[in-house]
């Protein structure tokens, strides 16, 4: 789909045009012209309440004129005259889902008619066409009807002057919906040696440099503790490794690492079925990295970065790692897999190590961890941990700017004790008190040579029941943060 900007209505010739309208006081420009172009009807259906303009509301008109259009879709804004980040979300979307079953080619919208909550006009648009495409995002390949979900718009139109925001919110929206379809593969289609071979395809891509460490060469480095995981499994494990190159050369990288369990069924410490099969999304870490990278080759800023991908599936056979059994991590340092279900910290742990040939200059990993996560944030924030009080002020600056909330939670040296083992150096769980928290501890005694941060997504990164899909988070905060690294 294409995507262009246009000064004002007036100036633009599309099939379909998209007006705001407040269910009180003034009308915006964009839709004041449309109302004068259209008889005085939008003041009309106002003042008789057939449309009220409440939020997120839509009504699509016959346009007068085809000189004018083919139609207008009518988008109620509410009362206040600025929205806030959930309600223009919740507008956005019911424009995108109105847009998506329509048969128009061309759709131009009037976007300078939003206003949002301490948001510059640039970051609004940025944040409309981020959220526009991802609103045509549709999960396609395994179903017969799959070519009737996708959106006849071939171009989109949005009213702006700056350029440079509306790259950023269709290159996070490339991203996202990168995350998105890995997350929603299925685990027999999505396996370890699927996503390596979807980093070789971004480095033919965008001429990125990748290298994959196989299990053979993780042996010889003495990843063993990553290395456990994937015991159980006939597919292979792989540390994935590549490397965006924008900055000065030689400069240390900024670095990302996913956890990309492509499927987790506890390992011997099985999961109950119910819910399973969601299991699949245990590689959303992983996906969002992928989906950042994406982003960045999109936008090529003066950086340098380098994403990791631990990938592994967990699996239970007589090969498998068991509960009791001690690894040595790359670290020199012991484990005592107390539960294998509590594998993620276990694979992450290794490349936490693996980086520091880096030099980086700060640490970000993205994991789907703990469903104590869930319990503490839900699905609203994802939970971040840091050892270092710049890198989480400027995550959360990134949070604010891309609307992907995360929320700092305590990593309080008292915590730490709770994985004390009596047959090695650390459990890999720490009880059933703070299960976020102890996980977060356990990944910070890998981390001391770096500035780090450790983001928890079990919650936002995908939905379940009726709407279950991924969710393509947190590609957008990612994307900021770099982006203010440049």
């Amino acid at each position: 789909m294409n995507m262009a900007l246009f000064d004002r209505l007036s100036t633009v010739q599309a099939d379909l045009l998209v007006a705001f309208v407040p269910s009180e006081g003034d009308f915006p420009e964009s839709t004041s012209w449309v109302d004068e172009n259209a008889n005085g009807q939008v003041s009309q259906l106002r003042e008789t309440g057939v449309f009220k303009g409440g939020v997120a509301q839509t009504l699509l008109l016959p346009a007068v004129s085809q000189d004018f259009a083919q139609a207008v879709l009518l988008v109620g804004i509410g009362k206040d005259a600025q929205l806030s980040d959930m309600q223009a979300r919740k507008v956005i979307a019911a424009v995108a889902a109105q847009i998506k079953g329509l048969p128009f080619a061309s759709v131009a919208v009037a976007s300078a008619g939003l206003a949002l909550k301490n948001r510059s006009q640039a970051d609004v648009l940025a944040l409309v066409a981020q959220w526009l495409n991802e609103g045509f995002y549709s999960f396609l390949g395994f179903k017969k009807d799959d070519a009737e979900k996708t959106t006849k718009v071939e171009s989109l139109l949005l009213e702006g002057t700056d350029a440079a925001a509306l790259a950023i919110g269709t290159a996070t929206a490339k991203g996202s919906a990168f995350a998105r379809q890995l997350g929603n593969l299925p685990g027999n289609v999505c396996t370890p040696s699927y996503l390596a071979s979807k980093a070789q395809q971004l480095g033919e891509d965008y001429n990125i440099s990748v290298e994959l460490l196989d299990e053979s060469k993780m042996d010889e480095l003495g990843m063993h503790c990553l290395l456990s995981v994937g015991h159980g499994s006939d597919q292979p494990s792989y540390l994935i490794v590549m490397n965006y190159r924008g900055g000065e050369e030689g400069e240390a990288p900024h670095v990302l690492l996913g956890k990309g369990i492509t499927f987790d069924t506890g390992g011997i410490s099985l999961k109950p079925g119910p819910k399973m099969d969601e299991m699949k999304y245990d590689m959303c870490g992983a996906a969002s990295v992928f989906g950042t990278m994406k982003a960045i080759c999109e936008l090529k800023p003066k950086l340098n970065f380098t994403a990791v991908i631990a990938a592994a599936e967990n699996m239970p056979s007589g090969r498998a790692t068991k509960p009791g059994d001690i690894v040595k991590t790359m670290s020199g340092q012991t484990v005592e897999v107390l539960n294998t279900d509590a594998e993620g910290r276990l694979v992450l742990c290794d490349a936490l190590t693996y980086i520091e040939r880096f030099k980086p200059k700060s640490v970000v990993d993205i994991a789907t961890l703990t469903g104590a996560c869930v319990v503490a944030l839900g699905s609203v924030n994802s939970g971040m941990y840091a050892n270092n009080d710049d890198l989480a002020s400027e995550l959360k600056t990134a949070s604010q700017v891309s609307a992907d909330k995360i929320w700092q939670m305590p990593l309080d040296e008292e915590y730490q004790q709770q994985l004390d083992s009596n047959f090695a150096d650390i459990g890999n769980i720490g009880g059933p008190e703070a299960g976020s928290v102890t996980a977060a501890c356990f990944l910070s005694r890998f981390t001391g040579s770096y500035p780090w941060a450790h983001l928890d997504i079990a919650g936002t990164a995908w939905a379940g029941g009726a709407g279950k899909g991924a969710s393509g988070r947190p590609v957008a905060l990612l994307t900021r943060y770099l982006l203010s690294k440049a």
